[in-house]
């Protein structure tokens, strides 16, 4: 494979090989939330990462046509919640597939919702918004962190995955 030139992509990428090929890096599954003006706004997102310890920042990815992006936009501020490997109902649920019997609860620190029972919480006050593609990435100044212990839950290949810890090494189950 040749090196990166600074070129872009050439346009007859196939979207479904892109999507397949992205698919194959294994991301955490988090919940973004903020407050809107019907209270708070949640949706799925496993575009997230870790951009800068100093200052202490952090990056979410969102589709520039939806409501959450709008939502961030008027809003100035959103909190990530990392979904514990029990909790993939709530990923659903967030992701607007109809989930019978969820019932999430948001708590709140420093003003920004959390979802109760997450691996962890990131608040963050919005620092920068940069238009990207399709994409809107928006970097988030943290003003909030708290994690417990537990194992995450994971996407993988288009589906849900539980990360187990052995003595050894860690595996990937269905």
């Amino acid at each position: 494979m040749a090196p990166a030139t600074g070129h872009t992509a050439s346009p007859d990428i196939d979207t479904r090989l892109f999507r397949r090929t992205m698919g194959r890096f294994a991301s955490g599954v988090t919940v973004v939330a903020t407050h809107g003006a019907e209270g708070v706004h949640a949706m799925t997102a496993n575009g997230f990462l870790s951009v800068s310890l100093d200052p202490p920042l952090v990056l979410v990815s969102l589709g520039r046509r939806t409501r959450m992006a709008a939502t961030l936009d008027e809003s100035g501020h959103y909190g990530v919640s990392v979904l514990a490997e029990h909790q993939e109902a709530y990923s659903r649920l967030f992701a607007g597939q109809p989930t019978v019997d969820v019932r999430p609860e948001f708590t709140e620190a420093d003003g920004i919702p959390l979802l109760g029972g997450a691996l962890a919480h990131v608040g963050c006050r919005i620092a920068e918004r940069v238009e990207a593609g399709d994409h809107v990435l928006y970097l988030g100044r943290v003003e909030y962190l708290d994690s417990g212990e537990g194992d995450p839950l994971v996407f993988y290949t288009g589906g849900y995955r539980v990360l187990h810890a052995t003595a050894s090494d860690e595996i990937f189950t269905h």
